[in-house]
């Protein structure tokens, strides 16, 4: 295993790997680190190729030491559609869509579920507890639950109701809040200061493992293209982890040298109802500030003062990418274009991504020939509220 120590990209302290552990003392998130030399001699692209279709195909680069640890229900490797019809009426000549939908819980949330518990699970972590809006809930009841964890889950009152019967199927402690995903968090640390160290706290970026999950969606992109890096990856962002982890991929493949040296433009997208990040991005600021009155239909990205705002806005400085927000009217329009257009059922959070497509398309930010990936990242039909049926 090739997991060396986590780093503190703020302060730039090297912590323990092998001790479970949260934020660094300067209040920043973790970065797992590995020894890239070591994984270059063990492994090449062609022995991945032969391997299972399922995240752990990358396991040099997971942070799992003991295989035996490994708590998963098939997750990854899911399909990179063209788009060609949709494409053509933005005027994007090269539109792909990688599908999220497709994995367990229905959402990419299971891929930093699948990591994060194996790992939780392997440091001796016996209950975790985190604030969600909805799907990475789901999935870390789910995968607490497969890997014999107990797990506490407090959401808005607001989020998707499947996500809550997904917690309540899977045997986790279900608490509803009146109110936003941070009101969820304050009651989370609550719980977890009360409990004296019996529960792990897996919140969004307050653990290490979670974002080496999501990375995978990345690693698939790269290798799905041939080993290769699209133009723009655009990407729906409220905690952020998979543009980060994306980001975190794309640089190890290149240390490796399984790819070139070109980097996609990567682009975070929200809603004007909650728009944080591009907020700070536009004014060249290097923190977030919280978002008063956070309220979009694209539930997952309402998340009004992200924990990893200065990694996401260093991913966006370092890829010339950008940051932008759509109203929800927009989105949802988008929503059932896409679905008549190309017979899939898109999350919003998904739809907003081809709302973004379409106005940088309009800007002149894309050009028509860009190769374009747009992830949509969980599965349309537990968002019913976002398309009218006659006579429901």
């Amino acid at each position: 295993m090739f997991l060396t120590h986590l780093a503190c990209p703020r302060c730039g302290t090297e912590h323990d790997a092998d001790v479970l552990t949260n934020l660094c003392g300067c209040g920043s998130p973790l970065l797992a680190r590995y020894d890239l030399d070591a994984v270059r001699a063990a492994v090449d692209p062609a022995t991945v190729a032969g391997r299972g279709a399922d995240l752990w195909r990358y396991r040099e680069l997971l942070p799992l030491r003991d295989d035996a640890q490994r708590v998963t229900l098939g997750e990854g490797w899911t399909p990179l559609w063209p788009a060609a019809r949709f494409g053509a009426t933005i005027g994007l000549d090269r539109l792909l869509v990688k599908d999220e939908g497709l994995v367990p819980t229905g959402s990419f949330k299971a891929r930093g579920a699948a990591v994060g518990v194996s790992r939780a699970r392997e440091l001796g972590a016996t209950h975790v507890a985190m604030p969600t809006n909805g799907n990475a809930g789901a999935a870390w009841a789910t995968y607490a639950a497969r890997g014999g964890l107990r797990s506490t889950i407090a959401m808005p009152l607001r989020a998707p109701v499947v996500t809550r019967q997904e917690v309540v199927a899977a045997g986790g402690e279900l608490i509803l809040v009146d109110g936003l995903i941070n009101d969820a968090g304050r009651l989370v640390a609550e719980l977890i200061a009360a409990a004296g160290g019996a529960i792990f706290d897996a919140g969004t970026l307050r653990e290490p493992y979670r974002l080496e999950g999501k990375k995978t969606m990345g690693l698939e992109i790269c290798e799905q293209l041939g080993w290769r890096v699209p133009d723009v990856i655009v990407y729906p962002t409220g905690g952020g982890v998979g543009l980060i982890g994306i980001h975190k991929a794309i640089g190890e493949l290149r240390e490796l040298g399984w790819i070139g040296d070109k980097v996609p433009r990567l682009v975070a997208v929200q809603s004007t109802g909650c728009a944080p990040i591009v907020r700070a991005f536009e004014a060249g600021e290097r923190r977030t500030r919280p978002w008063a009155g956070a309220d979009t239909v694209a539930f997952g990205i309402n998340v009004p003062a992200p924990l990893g705002d200065e990694l996401i806005l260093d991913a966006l400085a370092e890829t010339s990418g950008t940051a932008v927000a759509y109203d929800d009217r927009q989105i949802l329009a988008d929503l059932r274009a896409f679905g008549e257009q190309e017979g899939l059922l898109l999350c919003p959070e998904g739809a907003a991504c081809l709302t973004a497509a379409r106005g940088l398309r309009e800007s002149g930010w894309l050009a028509a020939d860009d190769e374009v990936v747009v992830l949509n990242t969980g599965a349309g039909i537990k968002y019913p509220e976002t398309v009218s049926v006659p006579g429901a």
